[in-house]
């Protein structure tokens, strides 16, 4: 009886070669994931960092123009950079001073006008509503030990004091700004070349290429606002004291630099503080406060705005918004007040690379009331032109002049 054939294997067995590969494979792949959860952790660790870092860079971004300058005339980087950096700060500080006394004393009239105003209105509420309430018992009411008043100071206090250790937070966040700024702009050359020393020469050219679009883009930014803040500042500070607002020229600077240095909202927050102090003097200033700031802000957006920045911060409305939106969701205030510069940078990088080409006229890519411009189907038709009269072989042809 012959005995059954033995069973083949299913599949071949592998060589080594390819179960050493397999296990390349599985090990790349297990590094790449431990390298990536490596990373993601030291990035949420020193996220804060990283965006004070990112600050730096765009503050030294926008000093290398004015160092630049004066290190061409002679002075050394180090110095150059230190006094650009301490004139900045100083001209800060004076204005957060001056804005802090303002504000100062306009809650130290507001809480001194607080009895008086309660006084006036129990006695209108007594004159025309037949009331009979005693101020006396009211203010006793207020003032007893669990009364709104000592609840408003002890909120009062414990907000201070959780501004003030806030205080202390944002002062070491600027220093260290300031002294990566200084760093960067004092050593910018040398920065550079540490990292272009890594690349090609032909990627070096690339590369400082963009860093070049970088810096005009962002001093640009910054310059064309700042001297918005001043024609702002200059024209408030102005119609302030010709309505005899108190603070005129503090209040006009506060307005000129909140409306310009805040994105999208700087208007509307920096006409709160003279609309609160107009309101404390003489509520029909506000009227006037509100037509004035109007007016002004029309003015700024057809004439002073585009002149001003059309060559050196040309986006789109809808684009700026956007990326204001955008950087405010991605990196907080920091991230609103670093769009634009940032879009800006890219922007004209890629113009920089990116071909363009001849748009086609059509009806949709054409604007009817742009002058100059006519859609495609109502374009003149070009009139046909006559054919050229076949010339007879027969006729002779005349001689050249001087034969």
């Amino acid at each position: 009886m012959p005995e059954p054939a033995a069973e083949q294997p299913d599949a071949t067995p592998r060589s080594a070669p390819a179960r050493r590969r397999e296990v390349r494979i599985v090990a790349t792949a297990a590094i790449g994931l431990t390298i990536t959860v490596v990373v993601w952790w030291l990035f949420l660790r020193l996220r804060g960092f990283l965006l004070l870092l990112l600050v730096a860079l765009f503050v030294s971004l926008a000093l290398e123009p004015p160092v630049g300058a004066l290190a061409r005339r002679g002075w050394r980087r180090g110095l150059a950079t230190f006094a650009v950096l301490f004139v900045t700060l100083l001209l800060t500080l004076v204005f957060l001073a001056t804005i802090g006394a303002v504000v100062a004393s306009q809650v130290s009239s507001m809480v001194q006008a607080v009895p008086h105003l309660i006084q006036d209105a129990i006695g209108f509420a007594n004159l025309h509503f037949h009331t009979h309430i005693n101020p006396n018992d009211v203010f006793g009411r207020l003032s007893q030990q669990n009364g709104p008043l000592r609840n408003l100071a002890t909120s009062i206090a414990s907000s201070a004091l959780n501004v003030g250790i806030s205080a202390f937070g944002v002062l070491f966040d600027v220093l260290t700004i300031g002294l990566f700024a200084f760093y960067l702009t004092a050593d910018g050359p040398r920065v550079r070349r540490a990292i272009c020393s890594l690349m090609p020469p032909s990627r070096q050219r690339e590369v400082l290429r963009a860093w070049n679009l970088a810096v005009d883009r962002t001093a640009g930014y910054l310059y064309s606002r700042t001297l918005l803040a001043a024609i702002s500042a200059l024209a408030h500070g102005v119609f302030f004291t010709i309505i005899g607002l108190p603070y005129g020229a503090a209040l006009g600077v506060w307005v000129g630099v909140a409306s310009q240095f805040i994105p999208t909202i700087g208007t509307y927050i920096a006409g709160v503080l003279p609309a609160i102090v107009a309101l404390a003097v003489d509520p029909i200033d506000v009227v006037w406060l509100v037509l004035f700031m109007t007016v002004y802000q029309t003015l700024e957006n057809y004439l002073l705005y585009p002149r001003l920045t059309a060559h050196t911060l040309s986006i789109h409305p809808a684009v700026a918004f956007g990326s204001v939106i955008a950087g405010a969701a991605i990196l907080g205030p920091i991230g609103a007040l670093l769009a634009l510069p940032m879009v800006a940078s890219i922007q004209a990088f890629a113009s920089a690379y990116v071909r363009s080409y001849e748009v086609v006229a059509e009806p949709l890519t054409t604007d009817a009331r742009a002058p100059g411009s006519t859609p495609a189907d109502q374009a003149e038709p070009e009139e046909p032109k006559e054919p050229a009269p076949a010339e007879d072989p027969s006729r002779p042809k005349p001689s050249p002049p001087g034969r």
